[in-house]
Protein backbone atom coordinates (compact mmCIF):
# COMPACT_ATOMS: atom_id res chain seq x y z
CA UNK A 1 0.00 0.00 0.00
CA UNK A 2 1.34 3.40 -0.81
CA UNK A 3 1.63 5.09 2.57
CA UNK A 4 3.68 8.05 3.72
CA UNK A 5 6.92 6.97 5.35
CA UNK A 6 6.90 6.74 9.12
CA UNK A 7 10.12 8.66 9.59
CA UNK A 8 8.73 11.77 7.93
CA UNK A 9 5.38 11.76 9.65
CA UNK A 10 6.37 11.20 13.23
CA UNK A 11 8.33 14.45 13.14
CA UNK A 12 4.98 16.22 13.47
CA UNK A 13 4.33 14.71 16.85
CA UNK A 14 0.78 13.90 15.81
CA UNK A 15 1.23 10.23 16.63
CA UNK A 16 3.84 9.39 19.23
CA UNK A 17 5.62 6.12 18.80
CA UNK A 18 7.19 4.11 21.58
CA UNK A 19 10.49 5.22 23.08
CA UNK A 20 12.25 2.12 21.81
CA UNK A 21 11.92 0.12 25.02
CA UNK A 22 10.63 -3.42 24.72
CA UNK A 23 6.85 -3.44 25.22
CA UNK A 24 5.30 -5.55 27.96
CA UNK A 25 4.17 -8.99 26.79
CA UNK A 26 0.57 -8.28 27.82
CA UNK A 27 -0.35 -4.69 26.99
CA UNK A 28 -3.28 -3.62 29.20
CA UNK A 29 -6.52 -2.82 27.45
CA UNK A 30 -10.00 -1.88 28.54
CA UNK A 31 -12.91 -3.80 27.05
CA UNK A 32 -16.22 -1.94 26.97
CA UNK A 33 -18.20 -4.48 24.92
CA UNK A 34 -17.29 -8.15 24.55
CA UNK A 35 -20.40 -9.94 23.34
CA UNK A 36 -20.18 -13.26 21.52
CA UNK A 37 -16.39 -13.46 21.87
CA UNK A 38 -15.53 -17.08 21.21
CA UNK A 39 -12.20 -18.55 22.40
CA UNK A 40 -10.75 -18.36 18.85
CA UNK A 41 -11.79 -14.72 18.56
CA UNK A 42 -10.29 -14.01 21.97
CA UNK A 43 -6.92 -15.42 20.92
CA UNK A 44 -6.89 -13.35 17.73
CA UNK A 45 -7.80 -10.15 19.55
CA UNK A 46 -5.18 -10.86 22.21
CA UNK A 47 -2.51 -11.05 19.52
CA UNK A 48 -3.64 -7.76 18.01
CA UNK A 49 -3.27 -5.94 21.33
CA UNK A 50 -0.48 -7.89 23.02
CA UNK A 51 1.97 -8.87 20.29
CA UNK A 52 3.43 -5.42 19.75
CA UNK A 53 6.56 -6.72 18.10
CA UNK A 54 4.49 -8.18 15.27
CA UNK A 55 1.51 -5.80 15.28
CA UNK A 56 2.70 -2.49 16.67
CA UNK A 57 0.38 -0.62 19.01
CA UNK A 58 -3.38 -1.11 18.76
CA UNK A 59 -5.14 1.80 20.38
CA UNK A 60 -8.75 1.00 19.50
CA UNK A 61 -10.72 -1.90 18.06
CA UNK A 62 -14.45 -1.88 17.36
CA UNK A 63 -16.49 -4.62 15.70
CA UNK A 64 -20.09 -3.85 14.68
CA UNK A 65 -22.68 -6.27 13.37
CA UNK A 66 -25.87 -4.75 11.94
CA UNK A 67 -24.77 -1.46 13.43
CA UNK A 68 -24.50 -2.80 16.98
CA UNK A 69 -21.16 -3.19 18.80
CA UNK A 70 -20.19 -6.79 19.53
CA UNK A 71 -16.67 -5.88 20.59
CA UNK A 72 -15.04 -2.61 21.68
CA UNK A 73 -11.70 -2.21 23.40
CA UNK A 74 -8.96 0.38 23.86
CA UNK A 75 -5.26 0.20 24.52
CA UNK A 76 -3.71 1.58 27.67
CA UNK A 77 -4.17 5.35 27.87
CA UNK A 78 -6.98 5.51 25.30
CA UNK A 79 -10.75 5.31 25.47
CA UNK A 80 -13.99 6.10 23.65
CA UNK A 81 -13.44 9.87 23.89
CA UNK A 82 -9.90 9.83 22.48
CA UNK A 83 -9.59 11.56 19.12
CA UNK A 84 -7.22 9.67 16.84
CA UNK A 85 -5.83 10.62 13.46
CA UNK A 86 -7.34 9.34 10.24
CA UNK A 87 -4.36 9.59 7.97
CA UNK A 88 -5.57 8.45 4.53
CA UNK A 89 -8.96 7.26 5.77
CA UNK A 90 -9.81 10.94 5.29
CA UNK A 91 -9.76 10.42 1.53
CA UNK A 92 -13.06 8.52 1.64
CA UNK A 93 -14.68 11.32 3.65
CA UNK A 94 -13.47 13.78 1.01
CA UNK A 95 -15.07 11.63 -1.69
CA UNK A 96 -18.43 11.73 0.09
CA UNK A 97 -18.22 15.54 0.33
CA UNK A 98 -17.57 15.72 -3.42
CA UNK A 99 -20.58 13.45 -3.99
CA UNK A 100 -22.81 15.81 -2.03
CA UNK A 101 -21.69 18.76 -4.15
CA UNK A 102 -22.29 16.76 -7.33
CA UNK A 103 -25.79 15.94 -6.07
CA UNK A 104 -26.33 19.65 -5.36
CA UNK A 105 -25.41 20.51 -8.94
CA UNK A 106 -22.39 22.54 -7.87
CA UNK A 107 -19.91 20.08 -9.40
CA UNK A 108 -20.08 17.62 -12.31
CA UNK A 109 -18.36 14.23 -12.21
CA UNK A 110 -17.33 14.01 -15.87
CA UNK A 111 -16.58 17.61 -16.81
CA UNK A 112 -13.19 19.35 -16.52
CA UNK A 113 -12.60 20.34 -12.93
CA UNK A 114 -12.71 24.05 -11.97
CA UNK A 115 -8.99 24.58 -11.35
CA UNK A 116 -8.26 27.99 -12.92
CA UNK A 117 -4.60 27.33 -13.72
CA UNK A 118 -5.58 24.30 -15.80
CA UNK A 119 -7.99 26.18 -18.04
CA UNK A 120 -5.38 27.98 -20.15
CA UNK A 121 -5.47 27.10 -23.87
CA UNK A 122 -3.37 24.08 -24.69
CA UNK A 123 -2.93 22.91 -21.09
CA UNK A 124 -3.57 19.12 -21.11
CA UNK A 125 -4.63 19.28 -17.46
CA UNK A 126 -7.79 20.96 -18.66
CA UNK A 127 -9.09 17.49 -19.58
CA UNK A 128 -8.91 16.16 -16.01
CA UNK A 129 -12.29 15.43 -14.43
CA UNK A 130 -13.47 14.68 -10.91
CA UNK A 131 -13.75 11.02 -11.87
CA UNK A 132 -10.06 10.95 -12.83
CA UNK A 133 -9.04 12.56 -9.54
CA UNK A 134 -11.24 10.31 -7.41
CA UNK A 135 -9.92 7.22 -9.22
CA UNK A 136 -6.30 8.39 -8.67
CA UNK A 137 -5.78 8.34 -12.43
CA UNK A 138 -5.34 12.02 -13.33
CA UNK A 139 -1.91 11.45 -14.88
CA UNK A 140 -0.28 14.19 -12.78
CA UNK A 141 3.31 13.86 -11.60
CA UNK A 142 2.64 13.19 -7.93
CA UNK A 143 5.20 11.30 -5.88
CA UNK A 144 3.75 9.66 -2.77
CA UNK A 145 6.30 7.13 -1.59
CA UNK A 146 9.70 7.19 -3.24
CA UNK A 147 12.95 6.77 -1.33
CA UNK A 148 14.12 8.84 0.53
CA UNK A 149 10.69 9.73 1.89
CA UNK A 150 11.55 13.34 2.73
CA UNK A 151 12.03 14.09 -0.95
CA UNK A 152 8.50 13.06 -1.95
CA UNK A 153 5.86 15.56 -3.02
CA UNK A 154 3.61 14.43 -0.19
CA UNK A 155 6.11 15.17 2.57
CA UNK A 156 7.00 18.53 0.99
CA UNK A 157 3.30 19.37 0.73
CA UNK A 158 2.34 18.35 4.26
CA UNK A 159 5.42 19.39 6.19
CA UNK A 160 7.75 21.38 3.93
CA UNK A 161 7.76 24.29 1.54
CA UNK A 162 4.33 23.45 0.13
CA UNK A 163 2.53 23.33 3.48
CA UNK A 164 1.21 26.95 3.52
CA UNK A 165 -0.55 26.39 0.18
CA UNK A 166 -0.92 22.65 -0.33
CA UNK A 167 -3.35 22.93 -3.24
CA UNK A 168 -1.00 25.29 -5.04
CA UNK A 169 1.79 22.73 -4.94
CA UNK A 170 -0.47 19.81 -5.86
CA UNK A 171 -2.13 21.63 -8.76
CA UNK A 172 1.19 22.91 -10.09
CA UNK A 173 2.49 19.47 -11.03
CA UNK A 174 2.72 18.63 -14.75
CA UNK A 175 1.07 15.61 -16.37
CA UNK A 176 3.14 12.50 -17.08
CA UNK A 177 0.31 10.44 -18.59
CA UNK A 178 -3.13 10.91 -20.05
CA UNK A 179 -6.08 10.53 -17.68
CA UNK A 180 -6.93 6.86 -16.94
CA UNK A 181 -3.58 5.64 -18.29
CA UNK A 182 -1.83 5.41 -14.93
CA UNK A 183 -2.91 4.66 -11.35
CA UNK A 184 -0.96 6.94 -9.01
CA UNK A 185 -2.15 6.97 -5.42
CA UNK A 186 -1.42 10.37 -3.92
CA UNK A 187 -2.50 12.59 -1.05
CA UNK A 188 -1.81 15.55 -3.34
CA UNK A 189 -4.76 14.45 -5.49
CA UNK A 190 -7.07 14.57 -2.47
CA UNK A 191 -5.88 18.09 -1.64
CA UNK A 192 -6.81 19.18 -5.17
CA UNK A 193 -10.29 17.81 -4.50
CA UNK A 194 -10.33 19.68 -1.19
CA UNK A 195 -9.54 22.93 -3.00
CA UNK A 196 -12.36 22.19 -5.44
CA UNK A 197 -14.73 21.70 -2.49
CA UNK A 198 -13.82 25.11 -1.10
CA UNK A 199 -14.18 26.79 -4.51
CA UNK A 200 -17.65 25.25 -4.89
CA UNK A 201 -18.73 26.63 -1.52
CA UNK A 202 -17.29 30.16 -1.65
CA UNK A 203 -15.75 32.59 -4.13
CA UNK A 204 -13.54 34.01 -1.41
CA UNK A 205 -9.81 33.34 -1.28
CA UNK A 206 -9.61 34.52 2.35
CA UNK A 207 -8.33 31.50 4.32
CA UNK A 208 -10.72 31.93 7.26
CA UNK A 209 -13.73 32.23 4.93
CA UNK A 210 -12.72 29.10 2.98
CA UNK A 211 -12.09 27.18 6.18
CA UNK A 212 -15.40 28.16 7.75
CA UNK A 213 -17.36 27.40 4.59
CA UNK A 214 -15.95 23.87 4.39
CA UNK A 215 -16.19 23.23 8.13
CA UNK A 216 -19.83 24.34 8.17
CA UNK A 217 -20.58 22.14 5.17
CA UNK A 218 -19.02 19.10 6.85
CA UNK A 219 -20.84 19.75 10.11
CA UNK A 220 -24.21 20.45 8.51
CA UNK A 221 -24.25 17.78 5.82
CA UNK A 222 -22.21 14.88 7.24
CA UNK A 223 -20.91 15.05 10.81
CA UNK A 224 -24.09 16.47 12.32
CA UNK A 225 -26.57 14.08 10.70
CA UNK A 226 -24.34 11.07 11.46
CA UNK A 227 -23.66 12.13 15.04
CA UNK A 228 -19.91 12.30 14.37
CA UNK A 229 -19.49 15.10 16.90
CA UNK A 230 -15.78 14.43 17.38
CA UNK A 231 -14.85 14.76 13.69
CA UNK A 232 -12.19 17.46 13.49
CA UNK A 233 -10.91 18.29 9.99
CA UNK A 234 -7.60 20.12 9.69
CA UNK A 235 -6.78 22.94 7.22
CA UNK A 236 -3.64 24.50 5.81
CA UNK A 237 -2.75 28.19 6.07
CA UNK A 238 -4.69 28.90 2.86
CA UNK A 239 -7.88 27.52 4.31
CA UNK A 240 -7.79 24.29 2.31
CA UNK A 241 -9.00 21.10 3.93
CA UNK A 242 -6.18 18.55 4.28
CA UNK A 243 -8.60 16.06 2.84
CA UNK A 244 -6.13 13.33 2.04
CA UNK A 245 -4.64 12.68 5.43
CA UNK A 246 -5.45 14.81 8.46
CA UNK A 247 -8.81 14.45 10.17
CA UNK A 248 -9.30 13.41 13.78
CA UNK A 249 -12.21 11.54 15.38
CA UNK A 250 -12.99 8.92 17.97
CA UNK A 251 -13.04 5.27 16.97
CA UNK A 252 -16.80 5.25 17.48
CA UNK A 253 -17.25 8.13 15.05
CA UNK A 254 -15.02 6.49 12.44
CA UNK A 255 -17.25 3.43 12.88
CA UNK A 256 -20.31 5.60 12.22
CA UNK A 257 -18.78 6.64 8.91
CA UNK A 258 -18.18 3.00 8.00
CA UNK A 259 -21.77 2.17 8.83
CA UNK A 260 -22.93 5.10 6.72
CA UNK A 261 -21.09 3.58 3.76
CA UNK A 262 -22.46 0.10 4.56
CA UNK A 263 -25.97 1.60 4.48
CA UNK A 264 -25.09 3.11 1.10
CA UNK A 265 -25.38 6.75 2.08
CA UNK A 266 -28.13 6.68 4.71
CA UNK A 267 -28.16 7.51 8.41
CA UNK A 268 -29.45 4.90 10.89
CA UNK A 269 -32.91 6.51 10.78
CA UNK A 270 -33.05 6.28 6.98
CA UNK A 271 -32.18 9.86 6.07
CA UNK A 272 -30.24 9.89 2.81
CA UNK A 273 -27.18 12.14 2.87
CA UNK A 274 -25.64 11.26 -0.50
CA UNK A 275 -27.26 9.55 -3.52
CA UNK A 276 -26.90 5.77 -3.59
CA UNK A 277 -25.43 5.98 -7.08
CA UNK A 278 -22.54 7.96 -5.61
CA UNK A 279 -21.76 5.09 -3.25
CA UNK A 280 -21.99 2.76 -6.25
CA UNK A 281 -19.44 4.94 -8.04
CA UNK A 282 -17.11 4.91 -5.02
CA UNK A 283 -17.28 1.12 -4.92
CA UNK A 284 -16.67 0.62 -8.65
CA UNK A 285 -13.16 -0.24 -9.82
CA UNK A 286 -10.99 2.46 -11.30
CA UNK A 287 -10.12 1.76 -14.96
CA UNK A 288 -6.44 1.95 -13.98
CA UNK A 289 -6.66 -0.31 -10.90
CA UNK A 290 -9.40 -2.86 -10.10
CA UNK A 291 -8.48 -2.72 -6.41
CA UNK A 292 -9.30 0.96 -6.05
CA UNK A 293 -12.58 2.81 -6.44
CA UNK A 294 -13.58 6.41 -5.87
CA UNK A 295 -11.14 7.23 -3.08
CA UNK A 296 -11.66 3.89 -1.34
CA UNK A 297 -9.98 0.46 -1.45
CA UNK A 298 -11.82 -2.57 -2.84
CA UNK A 299 -11.38 -6.28 -2.13
CA UNK A 300 -10.15 -7.01 -5.65
CA UNK A 301 -6.70 -7.84 -6.89
CA UNK A 302 -4.79 -4.75 -7.84
CA UNK A 303 -3.02 -4.07 -11.10
CA UNK A 304 0.41 -3.83 -9.43
CA UNK A 305 2.35 -6.10 -7.11
CA UNK A 306 0.17 -5.42 -4.08
CA UNK A 307 -2.56 -7.97 -3.44
CA UNK A 308 -4.90 -5.35 -1.96
CA UNK A 309 -7.06 -6.45 0.96
CA UNK A 310 -7.94 -10.17 0.78
CA UNK A 311 -9.23 -10.66 -2.77
CA UNK A 312 -8.96 -14.45 -2.62
CA UNK A 313 -10.12 -14.91 0.97
CA UNK A 314 -12.85 -12.37 1.64
CA UNK A 315 -16.24 -11.29 0.28
CA UNK A 316 -15.93 -9.52 -3.08
CA UNK A 317 -18.13 -6.66 -1.87
CA UNK A 318 -15.84 -5.88 1.09
CA UNK A 319 -14.16 -2.46 1.01
CA UNK A 320 -12.03 -0.33 3.31
CA UNK A 321 -10.81 3.12 4.21
CA UNK A 322 -7.10 2.69 4.91
CA UNK A 323 -4.63 5.02 6.57
CA UNK A 324 -0.91 5.23 7.26
CA UNK A 325 0.40 3.34 10.29
CA UNK A 326 -2.46 0.87 10.23
CA UNK A 327 -5.71 2.86 10.43
CA UNK A 328 -8.67 0.80 9.20
CA UNK A 329 -12.38 1.12 8.60
CA UNK A 330 -13.32 -2.23 7.01
CA UNK A 331 -16.86 -2.79 5.80
CA UNK A 332 -18.38 -6.11 4.72
CA UNK A 333 -21.95 -5.54 3.46
CA UNK A 334 -22.45 -9.28 2.95
CA UNK A 335 -21.57 -9.99 6.57
CA UNK A 336 -23.31 -6.85 7.89
CA UNK A 337 -20.06 -5.93 9.62
CA UNK A 338 -17.91 -2.86 10.18
CA UNK A 339 -14.51 -3.07 11.88
CA UNK A 340 -12.35 -0.15 13.03
CA UNK A 341 -8.73 -0.52 14.12
CA UNK A 342 -6.63 2.50 15.06
CA UNK A 343 -3.04 2.48 16.20
CA UNK A 344 0.59 2.73 15.13
CA UNK A 345 2.28 0.06 13.05
CA UNK A 346 5.21 0.00 10.67
CA UNK A 347 4.64 -1.13 7.09
CA UNK A 348 5.88 -4.62 7.97
CA UNK A 349 3.70 -4.82 11.08
CA UNK A 350 0.76 -3.49 9.12
CA UNK A 351 0.78 -6.57 6.90
CA UNK A 352 0.32 -8.66 10.06
CA UNK A 353 -2.41 -6.33 11.29
CA UNK A 354 -4.29 -6.61 8.01
CA UNK A 355 -4.21 -10.40 8.06
CA UNK A 356 -5.23 -10.45 11.73
CA UNK A 357 -8.20 -8.19 11.06
CA UNK A 358 -9.33 -10.63 8.38
CA UNK A 359 -9.22 -13.37 11.01
CA UNK A 360 -11.07 -11.14 13.51
CA UNK A 361 -13.90 -10.69 11.01
CA UNK A 362 -13.98 -14.42 10.34
CA UNK A 363 -14.08 -15.22 14.06
CA UNK A 364 -17.12 -13.04 14.58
Amino acid sequence: MRLIALAALTSLGLAACSNGAAPPPDSPRRELVAADVSPPARLIIDSLFNDREAMGETRALIVLRDGQPVYEAYGDGFGPNAKLISWSMAKSITSVLIGMLVADGRLVLDEPVPVPDWQRPGDPRGNITLRHLLNMSSGLEHDEDSDPAWETDTVAMLFGAGSPNMAGQAEGKPPVAAPNELFNYSSSTSVILSDIIARALTDSRVPAVRRDAVRNFIDGRLAGPLGMSSLTPEFDASGTLIGGSVMHATARDFAKFGEFLRRRGETPNGTRLVPENWISFMLSSSPANPGYGGHIWLNRRQSGAEAGLWPDRGPPDLFACLGHQGQYIIVSPREHMTVVRLGISTDEQNRNVRDTLRRVMGAF
